[in-house]
């Protein structure tokens, strides 16, 4: 049992909770500033952009998906300005009209591309590619000190696990112009934090956090993580220490809990096939935050949270 555990389902989970609180973490400063749509907009654009990266360079890895990114990134902001200037609409129809219009993009691009060879395509786009993920060499726990073994390990895992602790450092970093920019922006400026390059840094995170987690999860889980984890623990406590922390236990739970019940959900209702472990992992954090309204301590709380 322990061996098909290890073979099966350990590099799944911990790149599915990689990922959760990889993009958490960001999630919770997007949630205090009022700013989730950016989260939403940011999984939508990495569509497009990596698909135009994948069918100019014919690979599919870090660099070019992340420059891709951007490049979309850049295009989005562009095209939502000119939207805002020449149609005099409103900036948040502005701004999901371009993202729509370029995830729809995106789809149509994949679609019309010969990409699934290399595990993009439409379904991984939405459901990410995490059931795959699997430990072929491991023979059970001892493979976990088996150089020869662990040379085997799928790569997102790695790529997962450097751009978690790389947000994670940066967050660390970064924590008191974050904290005070995040809760008093006015106040920051005055003390000399440059609260711009903070927003821009902190959006370019974000799209750190979602490149490296799309390939894997795809992008349900990425929506579904920079909102409904922070966006629980803000209702469980006034201090951003403790939401932080409160947002990385809900994302690994909704990770762990998700992927078991994928698994073995349906077969406990009678049913013969599993589901998709981003879905239910996405389900499962949905779920966390539907009980975190009904029942934090905070859910009533009406107001700027008190943390600075």
């Amino acid at each position: 049992m322990g061996a098909e555990f290890v073979q099966l389902s350990l590099t799944p989970l911990l790149i599915g909770v990689l990922a959760a609180i990889a993009c958490a973490l960001p999630g919770n400063f997007l949630i205090l500033r009022r700013q989730a749509l950016i989260g939403d907009a940011i999984s939508h654009v990495v569509l497009p952009g990596i698909v135009v990266a994948f069918l100019i360079t014919g690979v599919v890895s870090t660099w070019p998906m992340l420059l891709g990114a951007a490049g979309a990134a850049i295009v989005a902001v562009i095209i939502i300005e000119a939207i805002k200037r020449i149609g005099r609409i409103e900036p948040g129809a502005a701004m999901g009209v371009t993202f729509t219009s370029l995830f729809a993009g995106g789809v149509l691009l994949l679609e019309q591309s010969d990409t699934s060879a290399v595990h993009l395509d439409v379904e991984h786009a939405l459901y990410g590619n995490l059931e795959s993920l699997i430990w072929l060499s491991a023979e059970g726990w001892s493979s976990l000190t088996d150089a020869a073994a662990l040379a085997d390990l799928p790569p997102e895992l790695f790529r997962m696990a450097a751009a978690a602790g790389l947000i994670a450092l940066l967050t660390l970093i970064f924590w008191r112009p974050l904290k005070l920019s995040t809760f008093d922006e006015g106040f920051a400026s005055a003390v000399g934090i440059p609260t711009a390059a903070v927003s821009l840094g902190l959006v370019v995170v974000a799209a750190v956090a979602a490149v490296a987690a799309f390939d894997a999860v795809g992008s349900i889980i990425v929506i579904a993580m920079f909102i409904c984890p922070p966006a629980a623990a803000r209702l469980m406590t006034n201090r951003l220490e403790a939401q932080i922390a409160w947002s990385v236990a809900f994302a690994t739970l909704s990770a762990v809990l998700g992927y078991v019940l994928a698994g073995y959900g349906p077969l406990w209702l009678g049913a013969d096939n599993a589901v998709s472990a981003a879905g239910m992992i996405a389900t499962v954090s949905g779920i966390i935050l539907a009980f975190a309204c009904l029942f934090a301590p905070h859910r009533a709380r009406i107001g700027a949270p008190r943390g600075a």
